[in-house]
């Protein structure tokens, strides 16, 4: 029996660096001081007008590459998780085969998930790896929301952020995720939405919970989104702990979904831990929907925070409303 293993991981973000200080020269009223305490988040990277969640993706996958000898040809399936593809179609994963020079014999699809994909694509490529169907699979997250947000949107614009993470789920001899749970309910698909650029006409669209306050593609209801995260997540985390056999405190890492520094700091009070155990990391980032989980897993690598037997729970968790999380003990 094969198992699946997080490989390395590469981040790419856009050049582009907005940040509290800009905003507040280009909107004087605006309240920045007091937004940083909610959201925690102090720049975003934003893509340019013509960049697009495969240029970031590619970018991210060939820094994999590179930085790892990493062999395009050794890859078996690629899963791509965004909500900003480049077209309704064709699948932005079959372009991503084409300029990333993977063989015509990899399997390539696209999903689209959020907040929760990152935890959702490991699943996926540990079935694919546990079926004998991959030995290397490349899990892209790449989202530019920006491209839906208004720039007078308050609210959004100082949240979201652009990002692209390109993870290696490798086949390994030794169990190292385990303990999947998913959650849904589509009752919430009014508290983060796009009507626009679907097949469904508008006036017969998803309509959001609350008026718009502002002219963007992209709604968001920050407080039905906490409330749904206060009142799931708790519960998410003890299913996976009772799956794996495991108490909280066995666990070392608590690796969120960074979806703001208040829903972060509600979740820590509602499952009693710390930052120690529960690590944000928004303020150079902001919410990056899909690659949030991946790019902390990213940093505590690089300050050299995680070593092998350590047991840490992934949780990803959002639109949609979906959620899920797993196990994952260090190789």
């Amino acid at each position: 029996m094969k198992y699946a293993s997080i490989g390395p991981i590469a981040i790419h973000l856009p050049s582009k660096v907005e940040t509290n200080e800009q905003l507040q020269e280009e909107f004087p009223s605006w309240d920045l001081d007091l937004i940083f305490s909610k959201t925690g988040i102090d720049r975003r990277h934003i893509a340019a007008p013509d960049e697009c969640a495969s240029d970031l993706a590619v970018e991210a996958a060939r820094k994999l590459f590179t930085e790892n000898s990493i062999d395009p040809a050794s890859i078996d399936f690629l899963l791509l998780c965004t909500q900003t593809p480049d077209y309704p179609l064709p699948t932005t994963a079959c372009l991503l085969q084409e300029r990333l020079g993977l063989p015509t014999t990899v399997g390539a699809l696209d999903f689209n998930l959020g907040c929760s994909g990152f935890v959702y694509g490991l699943s996926l490529a540990e079935g694919f790896i546990r079926a004998g169907t991959a030995q290397r699979v490349l899990l892209i997250t790449s989202e530019t929301y920006s491209k839906y947000i208004h720039p007078t949107d308050r609210s959004l614009r100082t949240i979201f952020g652009d990002g692209a993470a390109a993870t290696l789920i490798e086949s390994g001899d030794k169990p190292s995720l385990s303990a999947f749970q998913f959650g849904t309910d589509g009752s919430g698909a009014d508290t983060l939405l796009v009507t626009d650029g679907g097949a469904r006409p508008v006036k017969h669209a998803i309509q959001p919970r609350h008026r718009k306050r502002w002219p963007s593609e992209l709604y968001m209801d920050g407080p039905s989104l906490i409330s749904f995260a206060v009142g799931a997540i708790p519960k998410l985390v003890d299913n996976v702990l009772a799956s794996a056999d495991l108490q909280r405190a066995d666990v070392d890492f608590f690796i969120m979904h960074q979806a703001t520094c208040k829903m972060m700091e509600q979740l820590r009070a509602c499952m009693e831990t710390d930052e120690a155990h529960m690590p944000i990391v928004l303020r150079d980032y902001g919410n990056t929907v899909s690659s949030t989980i991946p790019i902390v897993l990213h940093e505590l690598r690089s300050a050299g925070q995680l070593a092998s037997g350590m047991k840490n729970l992934l949780i990803g968790f959002g639109v949609g409303w979906s959620w899920a999380g797993c196990v994952w003990q260090v190789d």
